[in-house]
């Protein structure tokens, strides 16, 4: 990514649950990752910590009430995205594994700043870079190898679906 460009910093806390082997995604509404699969999650709000975003919006986006097991530690991402004056986002992800604790699947409330449409499982066979996000591609490397990797993903040819 070169040096001319203008980098939005965006930074959020995820949560990767999985069963038999599938891997609970939104639908997301917005951002960079606008009609794709993308992991629920996403920023804190003002004096909010790292776990309690995490179970706020894991609720509001899948209507799962989540226990996190588990920090699995930070990635990040870089892509093309224009917005505002800003030519790419540099995505900074906090990666939990959690587990279901109550709550059932809904459609979530809509609301300025929303971007789930619902949650559905997918499989690594069913995503692509053309239906999915880097965050669950990342995820489901996760899942096979135990390890999230050091270095920053850069998709230099990244294209979002309007």
């Amino acid at each position: 990514m070169g040096r001319n460009n203008n980098f939005h910093r965006a930074f959020g806390v995820y949560g990767l649950y999985f069963k038999e082997g599938k891997l609970l995604v939104i639908n997301k509404n917005g951002g960079p990752y606008i009609n794709r699969f993308d992991l629920p999650g996403g920023s804190l709000e003002e004096s909010e910590s790292l776990t309690e975003a995490m179970r706020r919006e894991y609720l509001e986006e899948t209507g799962f009430e989540i226990e996190i097991i588990k920090n699995l530690g930070v990635t990040d991402f870089m892509l093309p995205w224009k917005w505002k004056d800003f030519s790419h986002v540099h995505h900074i992800c906090v990666y939990y594994l959690v587990n279901k604790v109550g709550g059932n699947l809904i459609t979530p409330k809509q609301f300025d700043g929303q971007d789930s449409l619902g949650a559905v499982w997918v499989s690594e066979s069913e995503v692509s870079v053309d239906n999915a996000s880097p965050l669950v591609f990342k995820a489901f490397e996760w899942l096979k190898s135990g390890n999230l990797g050091l270095d920053v993903q850069c998709y230099q040819q990244w294209k979002v679906k309007k």
